[in-house]
């Protein structure tokens, strides 16, 4: 009798785990498709381009190039 007490006590335990198991993978996913979703959004957005820096040779700062339509490199 002990035996089946043990077993079944075994099984609860592991069922509790799966059930747990699964609410934290479905919370993960959920997480997972909220940050892609939001990444989407940011790149839909804010689709811009960087300007491009060139250095200052007195101060040794960076500073956007002017913008004069030519982007070349």
């Amino acid at each position: 009798m002990p035996q089946i007490l043990l077993l079944l006590l075994i099984c609860a335990g592991v069922w509790t785990g799966y059930r747990l198991y699964k609410r934290e993978s479905k919370r993960v996913a959920a997480d997972l498709e909220r940050a892609e979703e939001e990444l989407r959004h940011r790149t839909d957005q804010g689709a811009r381009e960087v300007p491009t820096l060139t250095e200052d040779p007195e101060t040794g700062v960076y500073r956007p190039t002017p913008d004069d339509g030519d982007r070349s490199r």
